[in-house]
């Protein structure tokens, strides 16, 4: 895993360098092809496994009534469905993510579900936050920290907006603590996920680009340090699958 710096005018796209003014964009790219099948594709790609993960980090995130909750790379907005009804009539959920296509899908998805009296839809990108200092009680980012071009300046953005007392719950592939696991994860998402993606959304290389953005990722102690440089309180950590998942938790004081 690595946490290691690149130069600022470049980053990585899976295992290519690239300039960073471009990383966005290449994301984007991948997200618009993968967004039609991508709830198809997560029950494929984890045996289903994806929804204990986020029932996990939910109920991590203590959602109260009239909480105001800013659910970031929403996708097609499993953690918001769940914590709508937490908020209840008195809260909101900001449903947030910078693709047009998910954010598109997620919206569709909820409003076919009922969803509507308190959830607000915002395009939106995690680095730029467009919303006011201290006005939100409650953050997640669902598998998406890895797709952002500058990791830190989400961080700090994500801080800057909570409300004191408020607390950030990011739910993120890591790596794996258990005795050879990472060998048969390897196998898995290297040979295995491609060819899940051409069968299932006929698209091997947008997953071979997720599969490696995955092991471009921070490890689970390096996220931490980063938390806590930003500014949380208290960042831990709980390794998921033998810490092929794992959620981490700050807060604002």
């Amino acid at each position: 895993m690595s946490g290691e710096n690149k130069p600022q005018d470049s980053t990585h796209f899976g295992y290519k360098d690239v300039p960073a003014s471009e990383k966005a964009g290449m994301v984007a790219d991948v997200f618009h092809s993968v967004a039609g099948k991508y709830d198809i594709m997560n029950d494929a790609m984890s045996l289903g496994i994806h929804r204990l993960w986020k029932q996990f980090a939910i109920a991590q995130v203590g959602v109260r009534p009239g909480h105001r909750v800013l659910d970031l790379a929403c996708g097609t907005g499993d953690l918001t469905l769940k914590m709508s009804p937490q908020a209840g009539p008195d809260g909101m959920v900001i449903a947030s993510d910078i693709n047009a296509s998910m954010l598109q899908n997620g919206r569709d998805r909820l409003l076919d579900r009922g969803i509507t009296n308190n959830v607000q839809f915002v395009q939106a990108d995690a680095e730029k936050l467009p919303f006011p200092d201290n006005s939100v009680d409650r953050i997640t980012i669902a598998f998406g920290l890895r797709n952002v071009t500058d990791q830190n300046a989400a961080l700090s953005a994500m801080y800057r907006c909570l409300r004191p007392g408020g607390r950030l719950i990011i739910l993120e592939f890591s790596k794996p603590v258990l005795p050879g696991l990472d060998k048969v994860y390897d196998l898995y998402s290297f040979k295995i996920l491609p060819r899940l993606g051409r069968i299932i959304a006929n698209d091997e290389a947008s997953y071979r680009y997720l599969a490696e953005s995955i092991r471009k990722h921070p490890d689970q102690e390096t996220l931490k340090g980063m938390m806590a440089e930003a500014g949380f309180d208290r960042p831990h950590y709980h390794n998921l699958s033998g810490g092929i998942v794992a959620v981490h938790k700050g807060y604002k004081v």
